[in-house]
């Protein structure tokens, strides 16, 4: 069989020169679709659900949060593993999936099960589904910087212009602000001018309820015209929300401003972000979509900071501190320098011991060729190249020559020693000759890794 492979090789060399060719094409193909990230992907499938509860302590978030959700999440199908933890005011519970699990769908029954027991939480209870991410999907981190912007107005304009144009970018899972002051307005009341009034914080919260909003009020027609009519009672400022009335009686209007202190402030801080210990700063990081090339999701958030960049106020602007591109491009160097340096030991080596260049030439095609093909089966079977993956290629690379080199080296003695035969019959005499040992080396080495592939879990995903 391996003889009548050879004599096939030999007598259809156009046919094996434009399989080749076609090998190569496709090989560079895939390489330039394949996603490339840092490392690779070891998380499960998974779904994590972070929920609020300010002023809780960690025992309340376990009693009312924690142990009605875990009760309810229990049994859902394919589910592995659920891990609970109750923080000050978080509640953060994390459910493995089965391998092969579609995270749609898995998104789909725990948010069914939330749905159904977050009406027994405390009302100051929010939050959800976390973002379809892994622990290594932060591919972008920055800073504004600059300008005489307070860290109230640099969290609004990561918040409100930096955020949202982000978020809108194919592979971009979310975008998380860190750090600065988040703008609220804060009503104090003034407990003696309430009990002079008879006043309770129910009223006050009812007249904001009530009051901040904008309604629709119809149509007013002329003709064939017709005007859109809004009642604006939305408020914008601290004067809107003191002039909102509590309680009309006896033609005695009172208003928030006269039993409450209406002022700015903001939300309360459980941490800060400080940059290079000069002070604080205020932080944005770009998480990724689970499965997204890094490579693409990185090159669209640079692209969108540059076009935002020119929107920014005088003076500010965005400053990256980390790029998981940087890290991408070592990685793939990585493996450039070592195919580089294999082609130019192989040459060096073989023209020493074989005396013959095109020899060496010959058997250098090899590396890149068998780089292409795994590269289109890796994207064949849906797997990113990483530093793991990437790296086992270039160890391998020694072992890629081996087979190659044997028949060469072969075909080499016997040209030298029968110079006058036809070379076509030499050289399917001399592969044939190692055809069988030679393919029996590459089994064996091959029967050798077979074990990795059994592999499972975490381990598996490594190898």
């Amino acid at each position: 069989m391996l003889e009548r492979l050879v004599s096939f090789s030999l007598t259809q060399r156009i046919f094996i020169l434009g399989a080749a060719l076609l090998l190569a094409l496709s090989g560079l193909y895939a390489s330039s679709k394949l996603p490339i990230d840092a490392f690779p992907e070891i998380a499960p499938t998974q779904v994590k659900i972070i929920l609020k509860a300010p002023g809780m302590t960690p025992e309340e978030v376990e009693s009312r949060v924690v142990r009605p959700l875990e009760m309810e999440l229990l049994g859902i199908p394919d589910q592995t593993i659920m891990r609970a933890r109750a923080k000050y005011a978080i509640a953060d519970i994390t459910i493995d999936f089965k391998e092969g699990t579609d995270i749609y769908w898995a998104r789909q029954q725990v948010s069914e099960r939330l749905t159904t027991v977050s009406g027994d939480f405390p009302e100051t209870v929010t939050g959800g589904l976390a973002p379809i991410s892994t622990a290594l999907s932060e591919v972008f981190m920055f800073t504004i910087e600059g300008g005489d912007l307070s860290l109230e107005e640099r969290r609004s304009l990561l918040d409100w212009v930096i955020r949202p144009a982000l978020r809108t970018l194919p592979g971009v899972a979310d975008v998380n602000a860190l750090g600065g002051r988040v703008r609220t307005f804060n009503i104090a009341p003034d407990e003696a001018a309430m009990a002079m009034a008879g006043v309770s914080l129910d009223d006050i919260r009812m007249a904001l309820d009530r009051n901040n909003r904008n309604d629709g009020a119809g149509r007013m027609s002329e003709g064939e015209e017709a005007l859109v009519v809004r009642s604006i009672g939305a408020t914008e400022n601290e004067a809107d929300i003191g002039s909102l009335v509590v309680r009309e009686t006896d033609n005695q209007v009172l208003r928030i401003r006269d039993v409450a202190k209406v002022q700015l402030g903001s939300l309360t801080r459980y941490g800060s972000v400080a940059r290079d210990g000069k002070g604080e700063a205020v932080e944005g990081i770009v998480v990724a979509l689970r499965g997204a090339d890094a490579r693409t999701v990185v090159s669209g958030v640079e692209a969108k900071i540059a076009d935002l960049q020119t929107s920014l106020p005088e003076g500010v602007k965005i400053e990256v501190f980390y790029n998981r591109s940087d890290l991408i491009e070592k990685a793939v160097w990585t493996v450039t320098e070592a195919l580089l340096i294999a082609v130019a030991l192989v040459i060096v080596l073989l023209v020493v011991f074989l005396g013959d260049l095109r020899a060496a030439f010959v058997v250098t095609l090899i590396l890149p060729a068998s780089a292409l093909a795994t590269f289109l089966l890796m994207k064949m079977f849906g797997l990113s190249a990483n530093l793991m993956s990437l790296g086992g290629l270039a160890i391998a690379i020694g072992m890629i020559v081996d087979g190659a080199i044997v028949v060469t080296e072969n075909a080499v003695e016997r040209l030298h020693e029968n110079p006058k035969a036809s070379k076509l019959h030499v050289i399917y005499r001399a592969a044939s000759e190692v055809a069988l040992p030679t393919a029996s080396g590459i089994f064996i080495i091959c029967l050798v890794f077979v074990p990795l592939l059994t592999l499972q879990g975490l381990e598996g995903k490594l190898s």
